[in-house]
């Protein structure tokens, strides 16, 4: 294809503790395929929901309108279907039933095939002083990265 279009979740890490990752495909129409082949997406806001018949769709997730699309043009907010096999979603649906786990999407790529697909993780939410935590370490290691390049 011609470019790689990767577009991430960045809040993502540091609000939710990832314990797995899968990799989904995604259900899209025509229009928005080509919107999100010019990085005309956004998964900052958007989570991970079952339906009754265990289905499981990512809701929130921002797909811009394409420019030359007339009225075939998609609706911005939809939720789409995300696909995977049968024996990872009965063992997602498990888990955020039974432990309070929320699924998050953390990277929308195209492969080389030139399919949509989306990095989601089963994830638990952070705590206030995990964030905290997080925020100190980063700074820690900051320091000590600059502490390092003036004794070189």
């Amino acid at each position: 294809m011609q470019n790689k279009v990767n577009i991430l979740n960045k809040k993502a890490r540091f609000q939710y503790e990832i314990l797995d990752k899968y990799t989904a495909g995604i259900v899209l129409s025509g229009t928005e395929i080509k919107s999100i082949r010019k990085s005309k997406a956004s998964i900052a806001e958007s989570f991970c929901e079952f339906n009754d018949r265990g289905e499981l769709f990512v809701v929130n997730m921002t797909v811009e309108e394409y420019s030359h699309g007339t009225y075939y043009n998609h609706k911005p907010k939809a939720t789409r279907k995300l696909l995977l096999n049968k024996r990872e979603l009965k063992k997602l649906q498990k888990e955020v039933q039974n432990t309070g786990l929320t699924i998050i999407p953390l990277k929308l790529f195209i492969t080389d095939k030139g399919f949509a697909k989306l990095d989601i993780a089963l994830a638990r939410g952070k705590k206030l002083y995990d964030k905290r935590e997080t925020i100190k370490d980063r700074d820690n290691k900051r320091n000590l990265d600059r502490i390092k390049k003036n004794f070189k």
